[in-house]
């Protein structure tokens, strides 16, 4: 018999999660230090987060298949754990004095594979736990735990790091990722009964019926299409804002911007988890993608830090409201016993913008805004009268264009019949 819902017994679950999210955004963070200062090259540094995002985004949709296929709170429990094995791989050969990049790469490979079991469980199990009316709070809290790696941890590891070694680091990963699987054990039932076995299709079939799933709901589709452009924009925003603020200001005031910002993503997903805040989430959808936009294209408009803080504050504040408009509407429309599979397949669909972005964000910036922006670039004396030329002020000019693109976006998504009428629908609220 399915876990009856209970919000106190999702925040145990999300504590849990909230406290392993700190322990990965450690070891993110110190491995990254750990690689750059052995090779003292970017390289090894993209491929540690090469080999931590792909196998994760890779594998959700089997992932998805077998959370509703079995007892999420066990895939859960299964995730963490084995993503800890991915970490204890790592400890040892510290500890044994045998340490090369490789071992990184397998170990955080390992980590990110049992990731993704964990990952769609986690966000369906939601939907077991919650009633519909605090959908939209359990979303905030998800996204606040989320949040944490960035937000805490950079700060935290930078501290540890000063006075502890990263066996140290990776211990209390190790750790946390122990707190979020007694946390779990604490929902003593299933959360969700697993399917009938005499009823089970093969794993592929479940994922095609996954798809089939988003795609003959158009709204859902289209849906999750915009969420992908956004995470487009973010791709950029993460690639590029670093070399354009460094190229006026220094590495502790790139820190201070990243960190005030993210105090943005913060205090807007606290809000969200403590008040129902809209009750049409098509429309909070727009509204967040407006404020994006707009604080987007703020960031290219000045070199003055002040004026670059509160942009930045804006622009992850309103991510919150985008993300928990689109996890809202997700959750409301789909069958609760797809909901794995269809996290599974929507973290791939989701994480495209990414992708595209990091592949082409350098070249552009480099190739093509930057050469436009120097003195006797071909905008030098149009574009760069108003913003200013020299190095960065491409990246500058292409975050003008993308933020009014953003807002393009919203004023369309807006327009959409079919996305606003999700707010009328309950489907995945069946338990």
């Amino acid at each position: 018999m399915a876990e009856k819902k209970s919000f106190a017994k999702f925040l145990i679950v999300w504590a849990g999660q909230f406290i392993s999210m700190i322990g990965i955004g450690l070891t993110a963070f110190s491995l990254g230090v750990y690689a750059f200062e052995t090779t003292n090259t970017a390289t090894a540094v993209a491929l540690i987060t090469l080999f931590t995002f792909v196998p994760n985004i890779l594998l959700r949709p089997i992932g998805g298949v077998l959370a509703d296929r079995y007892d999420r709170r066990l895939m859960m429990i299964i995730g963490d754990l084995g993503a800890a094995l991915g970490l204890l791989f790592i400890l040892l050969m510290i500890l044994s004095n045998r340490i090369e990049l490789w071992h990184i790469y397998v170990g955080v490979t390992i980590s990110s594979i049992f990731s993704s079991l964990q990952a769609p469980a986690y966000r369906a199990s939601a939907t077991d736990l919650l009633d519909e009316k605090d959908f939209s709070k359990g979303s905030g809290l998800v996204q606040l735990a989320e949040s944490a790696k960035f937000l805490f941890s950079p700060i935290i590891a930078g501290i540890l790091l000063s006075i502890t070694t990263i066996d140290i680091i990776l211990i209390i990963n190790m750790l946390t990722y122990v707190v979020a699987v007694i946390a779990v054990f604490v929902i003593r039932n299933k959360l969700k009964a697993a399917n009938d076995e005499g009823a089970r299709q093969p794993w592929y079939n479940e994922i095609v019926e996954g798809w089939n799933t988003i795609k003959n709901n158009r709204g859902v589709l289209l849906l999750i299409i915009i969420v992908s452009l956004a995470t487009f924009y973010l791709g950029f925003l993460e690639t590029l804002i670093g070399p354009m603020i460094l190229s006026f200001a220094n590495a502790k005031t790139l820190g201070m911007f990243q960190s005030i910002s993210a105090i943005g993503m913060l205090v807007s997903s606290l809000l969200i988890g403590m008040f129902t805040l809209m009750k049409r989430y098509s429309s909070m959808l727009v509204i967040g993608l407006v404020m994006a936009g707009l604080a987007f294209a703020l960031l290219g408009t000045s070199t003055n830090i002040y004026l670059l803080i509160a942009a930045g504050f804006l622009f992850l504040g309103s991510l919150p409201f985008v993300n928990t408009s689109a996890d809202v509407l997700v959750r409301r429309n789909i069958p609760n016993e797809k909901q794995g599979r269809v996290w599974g397949i929507i973290g791939i669909l989701s994480q495209i913008g990414f992708i595209i972005a990091y592949s082409t964000a350098g070249v552009l910036a480099d190739k093509v805004f930057n050469p436009w922006l120097v003195e006797g670039g071909a905008l030098a004396h149009s574009v760069g009268s108003l913003i200013g030329v020299g190095p960065g002020r491409g990246i500058a000019f292409l975050f003008i264009i993308a933020g009014l693109l953003v807002v393009v976006v919203a004023l369309i998504t807006s327009r959409i019949q079919s996305i606003k009428s999700l707010d009328d629908k309950t489907v995945g609220s069946s338990s």
